[in-house]
């Protein structure tokens, strides 16, 4: 990363929420623009790479999720980084609705995103795929265990 950007922090602002439209609308081609050839997509302790994790990613995500929009909450711009805090609301394939917070990191190379890293609670994103009572009941479970003594 670059201590001094020559990258317009208002256009790199400008494109990221262009991605978050075409991510709304399922533009395939449109979403490859926005990559760099060599980027990096981290997430779930995974890391995507080039244009071909790129594909795996939107895949990933769109054997899910049928529709969703994007909610920004706070957005910051410094140098070539952009950060996001959002909120995602999702109706998934089977009919199911989600609603998560996330956020993201998105690193620019020449107005290209040459790194993005997403965090969420995968725990919210498991429930809404949970196939069964059962596995909603263990979810719940491991989501209260985890805050126990905080609550």
């Amino acid at each position: 990363m670059n201590s001094k950007s020559s990258q317009s922090p208002e256009k790199i602002k400008q494109i990221a929420m262009e991605l978050d439209n075409a991510l709304e609308n399922k533009d395939f081609a449109l979403l490859k623009t926005y990559f760099a050839e060599d980027c990096t997509i981290e997430f779930l302790n995974l890391t995507l790479k080039g244009k071909k994790g790129l594909e795996k990613w939107l895949h990933f995500v769109y054997n899910y999720i049928e529709m969703f929009t994007l909610e920004p909450i706070v957005i910051m711009v410094q140098n070539d980084v952009f950060f996001e805090e959002f909120m995602v609301i999702a109706r998934l394939s089977d009919g199911s609705t989600i609603k998560s917070k996330w956020a993201e990191v998105l690193i620019y190379e020449n107005y290209k995103i040459k790194s993005l890293r997403l965090y969420f609670d995968r725990l919210d994103f498991a429930k809404a795929v949970a196939p069964n009572w059962i596995v909603r009941k263990i979810l719940s479970y491991l989501d209260k265990k985890t805050l126990e003594g905080l609550v």
